[in-house]
């Protein structure tokens, strides 16, 4: 008997891409017909013509599937879907834009083969990408590794190889604030890695700005690690017995050398750097009191307004 394998494709205004993308899956599955295969397109509240392309695919190869989502929730959200509605022994993650070439695949089902529950692809390089983002990809994945209790493997996005075991396990974790990338390491098993040069997007944009990015590193940091309240109390430990020694500074000073302290330029420099440090340390509060905030409303992760097939279990719907 065959070994079932789900490509899912989460898709966000990919009109310009679809067609490219689902040929090259295409010409993947003939090449390697030893499998069935199942392409689980995840429309993640797309405002152009990207659903009714999916559709259109659908009724063009029965290999395709869809999940249509009622509004935009998020990539995390989106591939978490395309879990929950896929039906094969493993699940390969891929992003529209082919800049994960589908024709890394077959070695990564090689490895699968071997044994290996989570094969990943990392980058060997990225001139696709500025220097500056470069540069602040290599800054973010140094602060979560420096942050974490395990091995965060740098370098590697969501293009990898799931064995059904991993996926369950994914699928069992339904936390709103998602950094998917670190739960494939939090979950463990047995890994292995192929590498790829990443590719130009076939069409259109990056669907993330600079700023969009940052914003994401940091949803990331403050969803996986709480590193970033114990460098506010590190701080706060530091400017404190800062102050103790300044004070014990300016006394001496008084006391044995008669010599009465100016001090306001110096009161109003370290009253306003105390409180630009407080506002920090209380905004770095306010994001994880927000986490809180948000997963204890214990809301659904999406909402699916249609799909072209049934979950693969109800287990953790």
């Amino acid at each position: 008997m065959k070994k079932c394998v789900t490509i899912i494709v989460p898709c966000y205004n990919e009109q310009d891409v679809l067609e490219v993308c689902y040929a090259s899956l295409e010409q993947l599955m003939r090449d390697n017909d030893g499998y069935d295969w199942e392409v689980m397109l995840v429309n993640d509240g797309s405002t152009d013509d990207t659903l009714k392309i999916i559709k259109s695919l659908a009724d063009r190869d029965s290999r395709v599937q869809y999940v249509d989502l009622s509004r935009n929730f998020g990539k995390e959200a989106a591939m978490l879907a395309g879990m929950d509605y896929a039906h094969g022994d493993c699940v390969i993650e891929v992003d529209a834009d082919l800049q994960f070439p589908p024709d890394v695949i077959p070695a990564m089902l090689e490895r699968w083969e071997h044994g290996y529950a989570d094969v990943y692809g990392r980058y060997t390089s990225r001139t696709s990408e500025s220097v500056a983002r470069r540069l602040l990809t290599r800054l973010f994945y140094r602060m979560l590794r420096a942050a974490s209790r395990f091995e965060v493997v740098p370098g590697v996005g969501d293009f990898r190889l799931l064995d059904r075991k991993c996926v369950d396990a994914l699928r069992s974790l339904r936390e709103q604030q998602r950094y998917t990338k670190g739960l494939y390491d939090w979950i463990g098993f047995s890994k292995s890695e192929v590498t790829f040069d990443k590719a130009e997007r076939v069409a259109g944009r990056s669907k993330y700005s600079l700023r969009e990015l940052f914003a994401l590193a940091f949803d990331g940091l403050t969803s996986f690690t709480t590193a970033p309240l114990r460098i506010a109390i590190v701080g706060g430990v530091a400017i404190s017995l800062g102050a103790f020694l300044y004070m014990l500074y300016f006394l001496i000073k008084t006391l044995i050398y008669n010599d009465p302290a100016q001090g306001f330029p110096t009161l109003i420099v370290v009253m306003l750097f105390l409180g630009g440090v407080q506002l920090l340390s209380l905004g770095i509060i306010g994001e994880y009191v927000g986490k809180i905030f948000n997963e204890t409303k214990n809301r659904p992760v999406y909402f699916v307004n249609g799909s072209s097939t049934t979950p693969h279990d109800t287990t953790t719907r």
